[in-house]
């Protein structure tokens, strides 16, 4: 076997490989001994068939198996020994292979098209993204805070509603004329108060006690996330819902607030110690932009990210690159549509794939199942109910197990894995670029985020 290559610029190539018969005959021989012994021919008795004859039969297919694995076999060896980092795959070459006859032929020349990938450096030095973070109001703080006392409040079941309950009971819609509309919603709701987007329909609810009706514009009451969440209708139908409705009310819950002292602070921050209320809330804030911070990653790794890709400058092989695209035979992929989309999808995806492999080189940017597991693990942590008389040993190992057993399906990570990728980008950016820290407002933020 012979394998040259001949230059035909600077980022293509094309590559012959000379077959000769020695370099498959032995399998080859193998497969039609292994026939002989298999094959049933009219006239001969199973196994006994001439090998003659078995030739005649086979040798041609067999031939051809043996000759393309052992050119498929060299072809991407000689790739990996050469270093060659390719675009693509190799394209067979069929105008300089010419036709190939295994039946007749013992020694073979193929030519491949092969695209090499450009050298090129990630120019961070173009890249002028500041890292967006999220201001976190006084409002946002005392909303949370607010959260933070009612979720470890007491419930209480008052006889009649007030202000910032929670209301049960029977829903019906009612037609224009007021009766209960044929076919309309009829369900069992629970309603929050807290929630009504007008005040001054709150003396529609108040003081009422179970058995009582109150009639009111579901609409005009409640946003169209309780609508949706209540009626239990899609977000479209939710938006359309006008109607009139009628609540039976069956009953009525009160949250109690927990009162801010040091029973609260351990509930919410185990092991931590607060002097004071002030001390708490600013424990809250740095909650929220702990949380504000995945934003920011995301939108500062999407920055980055397209600027990298909007300054690559390296030239690609994109003749060659189109070709290739237009060869893989996927449904709806002609080479017109290739050169419609080439600009605006193709050509940005070749880039990034090329500025993502030298990322590799500083940090591994894929998650690894290591890191799935973990990151799994880490939420089977946070939601585990504690086994009694299990020892810490004995969690871990049940964590773990339970860890790798979801890991194992792709699908119920997917989201996961999105993350740690997009986590792995930031710390790379991070590291490189030591971005200028900009606060910006939540309204600013989503502006820039949609930009």
């Amino acid at each position: 076997m012979n394998i040259t290559r001949e230059n035909l610029s600077d980022l293509e190539l094309c590559i012959k490989v000379d077959i000769e018969e020695n370099d498959y005959i032995e399998n080859v021989n193998k497969q039609l001994k292994d026939y002989q012994k298999k094959a049933t021919v009219p006239g001969f008795r199973k196994g006994m068939a001439p090998m003659g004859l078995i030739q005649r039969m086979y040798k041609g297919a067999i031939v051809g198996d043996a000759v393309q694995n052992t050119l498929n076999t060299s072809l991407f060896k000689y790739i990996d020994d050469e270093k060659l980092h390719i675009l693509g795959m190799p394209m067979s070459n069929d105008e300089k292979t010419g036709d190939v006859d295994f039946s007749k032929q013992t020694s073979f020349s193929f030519y491949f098209d092969v695209a090499i990938a450009p050298e090129f450096n990630v120019a961070w030095d173009k890249v002028d993204v500041k890292y967006n973070q999220i201001k976190v109001t006084a409002k946002e703080v005392d909303a949370e805070l607010n959260n933070v006392v009612n979720r470890y409040g007491k419930f209480e079941t008052p006889e009649t509603i007030g202000a910032g309950d929670i209301v049960y009971g029977k829903l019906v819609e009612l037609d224009k004329k007021g009766a209960v509309k044929e076919g309309g919603v009829d369900t069992f709701v629970s309603l929050n108060l807290l929630n009504l987007k007008d005040e001054e329909l709150m003396p529609l609810f108040e003081g009422k006690k179970a058995e009582e009706k109150i009639v009111f514009n579901m609409a005009k009451a409640f946003p169209v996330a309780d609508i949706e969440r209540a009626l239990h209708l899609d977000n479209a139908t939710a938006k359309k819902f006008k109607s009139d409705v009628e609540l039976t009310v069956s009953g009525v819950s009160r949250i109690i607030p927990h009162e801010l002292n040091d029973e609260l602070f351990q509930m919410v921050f185990p092991g931590q110690k607060f002097k004071d209320e002030a001390a708490f809330r600013k424990a809250i804030q740095k909650e929220i932009e702990k949380a504000n911070s995945e934003q920011s990653d995301w939108l500062f790794v999407n920055q980055v990210r397209k600027a990298l890709v909007d300054s690559f400058d390296a030239p690609l092989p994109e003749n060659f690159l189109k070709r290739w695209f237009a060869s893989r035979g996927e449904k709806d992929m002609t080479m017109e549509s290739i050169e419609a989309d080439w600009n605006e999808k193709y050509l940005p995806s070749l880039r990034w794939e090329l500025i993502e492999s030298k990322l590799e080189e500083i940090l591994p940017v894929e998650p690894t199942s290591n890191q799935i597991v973990d990151y799994v693990k880490d939420i089977l942590r946070r939601n585990d109910q504690k086994v009694e008389g299990e020892t810490k040993e004995q969690t871990e190992e049940r964590l773990e197990k339970a860890a790798r057993s979801i890991a194992a399906d792709r699908k119920n990570v997917q989201q996961i894995v999105d993350r740690i990728y997009a986590d792995n980008l930031a710390k790379i950016f991070k590291d490189q670029l030591k971005p200028e820290v900009e606060k910006v407002s939540a309204k600013e933020f989503g502006e820039r985020a949609k930009a």
